[in-house]
């Protein structure tokens, strides 16, 4: 059937129609003379099958019963009848052939049964593109919904594109991208041309916050990440020059030296240090080696960008580490310290560290002393140093002791003046009053400074004479002045005893009489504790109620601030101590008006006794009405006879 169609379509002279073609041939074999046992002609054809006329016709030799084909020609032309029925499927990369451009769209010839239509614009970067021109495209649909072919050189770039992409990623090579946009986070590059992905932090090694300078720029590029799910790519520019720094680093190190001195340059400040770049390698110049002196922060001495020569001091090969030092380069300050600095030698120096034990004065760029707590003051009262001391104020001192070889000195503030304890008799004899300042307040006392170094304690019951404290605050504060008596002088431990209430007469002697047990006084209270309460009584004295002394007649207790009558129960001058209830005033009320009721009871039964009496010594013999009259008598008796519990 092959054969005999191609012989239909290439040759002119078998155009006819097939019964005609039949029909000549039927008869030329009809009318051809046939002999008795004799082969057939070559050129005979079989003999014709009456149902099928046609099917025995042979299309390769003309109406003139030639053949027209060879055996190679034969071969060619069936090869390209097959080649017409190629086979496609959708998604598949395809070569078209351009046989049409219009104002909108691109003819193509794949091979198929009908062109197809791709959009002009996805041939925006060919230009110059012309009839005749082949080009790859993905075949979408074989028939979309209109019945049309559905190519795509979009979907064709990109899936070639992302083969690429693969292909790099897998093998690290680099490639060439020229970022299109910005976009959250980063921007938008241009590989092979498919958009990829590359993030802010992966620019640059350095903090990027302006993106739109990229935008428009070619630039080189690692494929870091992809997702073959949805075909998404992640690439960065960073990861090539930390490669290259990488490299560097590795080739810095490898030549480095302890003891090795470096310029360096320094490209960034932080609170415990600067990084200094080293041409290639960073290295870490820690904040207690830039100076022999303290500083609070790199910055007072370092400068961004600035340029200096530092040693190294350690590196670490595996970590890639490198410890640098800058006062190194310079001799330890304590090994030219000149010969003015001696023990005794009064000098200056500036606060540079405080703890609980005492300041660090610092009198030489990386020379320090130690003014410890008890060599601040020639009083024995505690300090606190730093209640004292301010860091960055600067000292005189005197000092006590020097080992240059220990690097250690000791120094005092109060032995640049002579010591007051030597002749303390003189000037705050016992007995003697002052006025000091009040320095410091605890739980038990008061610490008064009378003069630089001479101090003293009031102890909290040396305060007042009537009032108790709970704690020393609630009668003076520190830094107010106040007036004392020298009660006592401990030379040997440079401790006075102070006093303050001692400065009057003790009133208690005076208030005995006044506030005698069984007195009734006016009182507020004050405030309850837990088995009383703090009663205020005439003269600035206070008393304690005991709570079941604080009952009212109603049954309930006095409250704060509520003023009533109290009676003392206890007074003691030794102790200072005044007991009180308001209790005991209406019970001892009641108590007297139920005795009085009884007496005035028993004095009536009295009188009616004797009434009775002088009748009877009066009657000899009674009468009727007199029996009466007893009787009555009798039964008032008994009606007034007072009741034996009572």
């Amino acid at each position: 059937m092959l054969e005999k169609f191609i012989f239909k379509q290439l040759n002119a002279d078998s155009q006819e129609s097939a019964s005609g073609i039949s029909d000549d041939a039927t008869t030329a074999k009809t009318n051809e003379p046939v002999e008795n046992n004799e082969p057939k002609a070559e050129s005979t054809a079989e003999e014709p099958v009456v149902s099928s006329a046609h099917d025995d016709f042979d299309w390769t030799i003309d109406k003139r019963n030639v053949i027209t084909y060879s055996d190679e020609e034969k071969e060619k032309y069936s090869k390209v009848y097959e080649d017409t029925f190629v086979q496609f499927n959708e998604g598949e990369l395809v070569m078209g052939k351009v046989v049409g451009i219009t104002k909108t769209d691109v003819v193509l010839n794949i091979g198929f049964k009908s062109d197809g239509l791709v959009p002009l614009n996805e041939f925006r970067d060919m230009p110059n593109l012309a009839v005749g021109d082949e080009v790859e495209v993905m075949l979408v649909e074989k028939e979309d919904r209109n019945g049309h072919l559905n190519l795509s050189r979009k979907q064709a770039r990109i899936t070639r594109a992302w083969e690429k992409i693969v292909e790099v990623y897998k093998s690290g090579e680099v490639v060439t991208g020229t970022v299109t946009s910005k976009t959250k986070g980063g921007l938008i590059v241009d590989v092979f041309g498919m958009e990829t992905f590359l993030p802010g932090s992966q620019i640059d090694v350095k903090p990027v916050t302006d993106y739109d300078q990229f935008v428009g720029k070619t630039m080189e590029f690692k494929v870091v990440k992809i997702n073959e799910a949805i075909k998404n790519a992640v690439v960065s520019h960073k990861a090539l020059i930390e490669s290259d720094i990488e490299a560097q680093r590795a080739e810095i190190i490898s030549k480095l030296e302890k003891g090795q001195v470096l310029e360096g340059t320094v490209k960034n400040i932080t609170d415990f240090g600067a990084f200094m770049d080293l041409g290639g390698v960073d290295g870490l110049l820690y904040i207690t080696d830039i100076s022999w002196g303290r500083i609070s922060h790199p910055s007072e001495v370092l400068k961004m960008d600035q340029k200096l020569n530092v040693v190294v001091l350690d590196f670490d090969d595996e970590k890639k580490r490198i410890s640098l030092g800058l006062k190194q380069l310079t001799p330890h300050p304590w090994d030219i310290l000149d010969e003015s600095i001696k023990e005794g030698a009064v000098v200056k120096g500036k606060v540079v560290n405080i703890e609980d034990y005492g300041a660090f004065l610092e009198i030489r760029p990386g020379v320090e002393g130690l003014v410890h707590v008890s060599e601040i003051t020639w009083s024995h009262a505690p300090i606190n140093a730093k209640e004292f001391f301010k860091l960055g104020d600067e000292h005189e001192a005197k000092i006590v002791t020097l080992d240059r070889e220990n690097r250690k000195m000791s120094l005092s503030i109060k032995r640049l003046s002579p010591d007051p304890w030597s002749d303390i008799e003189n000037k705050f004899s016992e007995g003697s009053r002052h006025t000091g300042v009040v320095k410091n307040i605890t739980n038990y006392g008061v610490f008064v400074e009378l003069s630089p170094g001479i101090g003293g304690m009031i102890h909290i019951s040396d305060l007042s004479w009537l009032k108790r404290f709970n704690h020393p605050s609630e009668y003076t504060k520190v830094g107010n002045s106040i007036d004392v008596i020298i009660l006592g002088i401990d030379k040997e431990n440079r401790k006075l005893q102070l006093g303050h209430k001692q400065l009057e007469e003790d009133p208690w002697n005076a208030l005995q009489d006044t506030f005698a047990v069984g007195t009734i006084h006016e009182g507020i209270v004050l405030r309850k504790e837990d088995k009383g309460a703090i009663i205020q009584l005439p003269y600035g004295l206070e008393g304690f109620a005991p709570n079941r002394h604080l009952i009212k007649e109603d049954g309930k207790s006095v409250g704060i601030e509520e003023a009533e009558k109290f009676m003392v129960i206890e007074f003691d001058r030794n102790e200072k101590r005044i007991v009180v209830s308001h209790t005991k005033i209406w019970e001892q009320s009641k108590a007297e008006g139920a005795e009085a009721a009884k007496k005035e009871a028993r004095a009536e039964a009295e009188s009616t006794r004797k009434a009775l009496k002088n009748v009877q010594n009066k009657v000899e013999k009674p009468k009727l009405g007199d029996l009466e009259v007893l009787a009555d008598i009798k039964k008032k008796l008994e009606e007034n006879k007072p009741n034996s519990s009572s």
